[in-house]
C-alpha cells in the first residue's frame, strides 16, 4: 500500500478548496484518483459541509434510498437457492453472484433484471464459470445489509433467519418469493404411473435444499397462498418439497410455470 506524506494531501486539499478538479489534483500530484476523491469527500465532512453520496453507494437499510420490493422478493430466493456474496481481497466491495444454468436462459434474464432492478444505479455483468452456468453479478458495498444471511460456510449448515423487514416482503409478495425459490432450486416435472394397464401423466413441483430453514421458509410461504405440499426424502435425507395436487399444480402454473 502505497502512503502519502501530510504535505502531499494539504497541497491536495488547498487546490481542490481553490476549485481544482478531481482528476486535475490527481494527475499534478500523481496521486489515484480515488484518493483524491476520498481526501475531498474526508475534508468537506470535517468543515460541516453536506456531501452528496453517488446514486450507487446509497443503501436501503442505512440511507433510506428506496427498494423494489417486487425485484427483491424473487432475489431473495435465488439468494436463498443459488446465490452467494463473495468479499475478494482484490476488490473493494463485495460482489453478489447468482449461478443460473445455461439451460435456463430465460432465467437468467429475469435475475439480471431483478439485479438492475433492485440495484438500478449499480453495473450487473453475467460472467461464465465454466461449469456449464453462468454468474449474474452486481457489485455493491452494503450487500450484507440487504442479505444478512450470509455467513461464512454453506447455507445449510447455519441457521437462515428472514429479518423482519424480510419477512414483510415475502408476506406483501409470496409468489414471487416462490419464483425465486423455485428458479433457483426447484423444478416442475412430469411423473407417469400406470393403472389398469394404462399410463398417467402428471406434472409435479419440486424444491430441493439441504437446509431445513430454507425449506421451511419455502413450505411456509406455500402454504400461506394455500399450496398443499408433501416431503419426499432421497434415503434418509427429507430434501425434497413436493406439490402434486392438481389444484395446487395448476396454482403454481399460473405464478411460476415451468423453468425456461
Amino acid at each position: 500500500m502505497q502512503f502519502h506524506s501530510i504535505e502531499l494531501r494539504q497541497t491536495a486539499l488547498s487546490l481542490l478548496r481553490d476549485g481544482a478538479r478531481n482528476a486535475d489534483v490527481a494527475r499534478r500530484l500523481n496521486v489515484p484518483l480515488g484518493t483524491v476523491s476520498y481526501w475531498k469527500h474526508i475534508d468537506r465532512s470535517k468543515r460541516g459541509e453536506t456531501v452528496a453520496l453517488r446514486p450507487s453507494l446509497l443503501c436501503p437499510r442505512c440511507d433510506g434510498r428506496s427498494l423494489d420490493p417486487f425485484a427483491y422478493g424473487y432475489l431473495l430466493g435465488l439468494y436463498l437457492g443459488d446465490g452467494h456474496i463473495s468479499h475478494y481481497a482484490k476488490h473493494r466491495v463485495p460482489s453478489l453472484m447468482i449461478t443460473l444454468d445455461n439451460a435456463w436462459p430465460g432465467i437468467q434474464d429475469e435475475a439480471e433484471a431483478a439485479l438492475r432492478a433492485v440495484f438500478p444505479h449499480n453495473a450487473t455483468c453475467r460472467v461464465r464459470n465454466g461449469g456449464g452456468a453462468h454468474n449474474i453479478k452486481v457489485y455493491f458495498k452494503h450487500l450484507t445489509c440487504l442479505f444478512p444471511q450470509h455467513g461464512p460456510g454453506r447455507k445449510h449448515e447455519r441457521r437462515i433467519v428472514l429479518e423482519g423487514w424480510q419477512q414483510e416482503i415475502v408476506d406483501a409478495h409470496p409468489w414471487e418469493f416462490l419464483r425465486g425459490l423455485i428458479h433457483s432450486d426447484g423444478c416442475r416435472i412430469t411423473n407417469w404411473t400406470v393403472r389398469n394397464g394404462k399410463r398417467y401423466e402428471y406434472p409435479r413441483y419440486f424444491f430441493t435444499n439441504k437446509s431445513d430453514d430454507i425449506r421451511k421458509l419455502c413450505t411456509d410461504t406455500l402454504t400461506k397462498v394455500g399450496v398443499r405440499w408433501t416431503v419426499l426424502a432421497r434415503g434418509s435425507d427429507p430434501f425434497n418439497v413436493s406439490v402434486a395436487r392438481k389444484a395446487c399444480v395448476a396454482l403454481m402454473d399460473a405464478h411460476i410455470g415451468p423453468k425456461y
